[in-house]
C-alpha cells in the first residue's frame, strides 16, 4: 500500500490504531490516544482521523470511524502482458514477458482512489447506473466535471457548475432537474471526490483524461 500521501504523523497515527485493534480487537480509546501521542488536546485525536478519513484509509459509519482494507501488490499482481499482437495484417505472434495491468496501470493515484455505491438513475447518460461503485479521487472537482459533494448531510454525484452564489448540480438524465445549492454562511459544502471512473458487474471503466 503506497503512503507516500500522508504526512509521517498520519502515518504513526494510522499504525498506532491498527496495531492496537490488532492487540485488543476494540479502538483506542481518545484519552489512550491523547497519553499515546501526549497531544495537548483530544482536538488533535479528531484532525488525525478526518484527515485519515479523507485520503481514503478510514470510512465513517453510524458506528463512528472503521478501517478500510486495502489491497497491496502482494496480493494481487495484476494481469500477465503475455506478448504483442497486431491489428493490422497478419503477422508473426511476438511472445514476450511485458509485466502486468494493475489498477495502478489504470489509475496512477490509486492510493487516493475510493468507491461509492451509486443509488439511482439521476447519471445514466454519463454511463453510470443505479447501483454501480463510483471511482472518486481526493481531489478538487474542475467546473462543470462530475463529482460527489456532501451537503447538510446529503450527499449527491452529479456534473459540478460553481457560480456566483453558491453552485448548480447538474444530472445526466433529462429526468431529473438541476440542483441548485446556496449555502448560508455557517453551512458547509464539502467535496468528497472528483470521478475518474466507475465499476459494475460488466467491468472497470475509466473516464477519459483521468489520472
Amino acid at each position: 500500500m503506497s503512503r507516500r500521501h500522508l504526512t509521517s504523523k498520519q502515518l504513526s497515527f494510522l499504525d498506532f490504531v491498527k496495531e492496537y485493534i490488532e492487540e485488543h480487537s476494540v479502538w483506542p480509546t481518545y484519552r489512550e490516544i491523547v497519553d499515546h501521542f501526549q497531544f495537548r488536546s483530544p482536538n488533535s485525536v479528531t484532525q488525525n482521523l478526518q484527515a485519515l478519513h479523507k485520503k481514503g484509509y478510514l470510512r465513517k459509519d453510524n458506528l463512528g470511524y472503521q478501517l478500510v482494507e486495502r489491497a497491496t501488490s502482494a496480493s494481487f499482481s495484476g494481469i500477465p502482458v503475455r506478448g504483442v499482437i497486431t491489428a493490422g495484417v497478419l503477422q508473426e505472434a511476438v511472445e514476450a514477458d511485458l509485466g502486468s495491468i494493475t489498477l495502478e496501470t489504470l489509475f496512477p493515484q490509486l492510493d487516493r482512489v475510493f468507491a461509492i455505491q451509486v443509488s439511482g438513475r439521476s447519471m445514466i447518460d454519463a454511463g453510470v447506473n443505479d447501483g454501480d461503485y463510483v471511482l472518486l479521487v481526493d481531489d478538487d472537482i474542475p467546473n462543470g466535471g462530475i463529482g460527489a459533494v456532501l451537503y447538510n448531510g446529503e450527499t449527491s454525484l452529479k456534473r459540478i457548475f460553481r457560480q456566483k452564489d453558491g453552485l448548480r448540480l447538474e444530472p445526466a438524465n433529462e429526468e431529473y432537474d438541476d440542483i441548485i445549492i446556496r449555502p448560508d454562511l455557517f453551512e458547509e459544502v464539502r467535496v468528497l471526490g472528483r470521478y475518474v471512473g466507475h465499476v459494475n458487474d460488466k467491468g472497470i471503466y475509466k473516464r477519459r483524461g483521468a489520472a
